[in-house]
């Protein structure tokens, strides 16, 4: 092993042990058919795009509303809740940072004089998740110094019975900060509100809903911030309203939870420009209804062709679709894929590892992911 050199020595422990999310890749190659990070395959509206050039001014010199405070009245116009229930993120990652922080004890404020072989975290140092899902919760717990207690999907990524959980080993009802992906990723199962409510209800602690895709789904939990004490609904801008490059999310829930939050946040979070962009977004709901609708349709036709060629496609109310691919292994087929210029989502990890993840595009990008398809089963099938 390496010895560390003086300027490593300097980092603090927990950092120098980390092992950091690895986000989808972003090539440069031209040509490539970008299906690999659920990036909307439409601009965004017409409106929104006017919006921010007319913002390219001479405001680029001031900081922006420290607290988004406009388009946070227009959310709550939308969700029928008080502006002080929500809280506007650097995209929906950061709100998951900000509730990890928020209400997670490190493990080393909890620890005491117990042995590390026979120690078990406690409730307020533990981040959970029902997993396989979004690989940047774990991270999350690491950089907080906290435990992550992952809990196993049921078959087909489905949600532990309501009734069974208490008999499930790995649940923990008293855990400081559950996070539920709904619809889930990288599976793209949907949930249904009662599903998440008879879970949010058997937990103790603070319950995050991840509700990145809700807009591609036909329900969400959002009335469950609204009305239950210790859950916090988290969206973003990015997948359904084509502002990744923005970065935008936001924080729905009981106000103290939400004040709390802010208090952790960066004075100056979100710049002025995706505020802009996230406000004249709300402006045009009936532009992105309609890609919400195109999205789904290409999604469904894609699944019904992968299947007619031999592919397991699951049910997704996201805008991506799970498959195990036929013949040679999915790690196969990735690269494969890539040869031909198309670049999917394969997961090296043991419950993941035979299926690719497939980002829906346009219809001409699907119909050119089915084509290449085809063409390799002949020679790899």
């Amino acid at each position: 092993m390496a010895r560390e050199t003086a300027s490593e020595q300097l980092v603090r422990p927990l950092v120098r042990a980390l092992q950091p999310y690895v986000p989808g890749e972003q090539p440069r190659t031209k040509g490539l058919i970008k299906l690999n990070t659920n990036e909307n395959p439409y601009p965004p509206s017409p409106r929104v795009l006017e919006a921010v050039r007319a913002a390219v001014d001479g405001r680029l010199r001031l900081y922006p509303d420290p607290t988004a405070e406009r388009l946070r009245q227009k959310l709550g116009r939308l969700h029928n809740c008080d502006p002080d229930q929500i809280l506007v993120g650097n995209g929906a990652d950061e709100i998951l940072r900000l509730a990890v922080h928020t209400f997670v004890e490190p493990l080393a404020a909890q620890r005491g004089p117990l042995s590390r072989r026979y120690f078990v975290p406690p409730a307020p140092a533990t981040v959970q998740s029902f997993v396989p899902s979004y690989s940047l919760y774990p991270v999350l717990a690491a950089q907080q110094g906290a435990a992550f207690n992952p809990v196993p999907l049921q078959m087909e990524f489905a949600l532990p019975d309501p009734g069974q959980l208490k008999h499930l080993k790995q649940w923990q009802p008293q855990a400081a900060l559950t996070i539920v992906t709904t619809p889930n990723a990288p599976s793209g199962r949907g949930y249904t509100t009662r599903e998440i409510e008879a879970i949010c209800t058997r937990t103790k602690g603070v319950v995050l809903l991840d509700e990145t895709y809700a807009e591609f789904a036909p329900e969400h939990a959002m009335e469950l911030a609204l009305k239950l004490p210790h859950v916090i609904v988290c969206r973003s801008f990015s997948k359904a309203y084509s502002l990744c490059f923005l970065r935008i999310g936001y924080a729905v829930g009981p106000r103290a939870l939400i004040q709390a939050m802010h208090k952790l946040r960066d004075s100056y979070n979100v710049n002025g420009l995706a505020q802009v962009a996230a406000e004249a977004t709300l402006d045009d709901p009936a532009y992105y209804r309609e890609n919400f609708r195109k999205i789904a349709e290409t999604r469904e036709w894609t699944s019904d062709q992968l299947r007619q060629l031999g592919f397991l496609v699951l049910p997704s109310q996201t805008n991506f679709v799970l498959a195990r691919p036929p013949g040679p292994p999915a790690s196969e087929w990735f690269r494969r894929l890539r040869e031909n210029n198309i670049l999917v989502r394969w997961f090296d990890t043991p419950d993941l590892a035979s299926y690719l993840r497939i980002s829906i595009g346009t219809p001409g990008d699907m119909e050119t992911l089915v084509r290449v398809a085809k063409r390799l089963l002949k020679k790899i099938g």
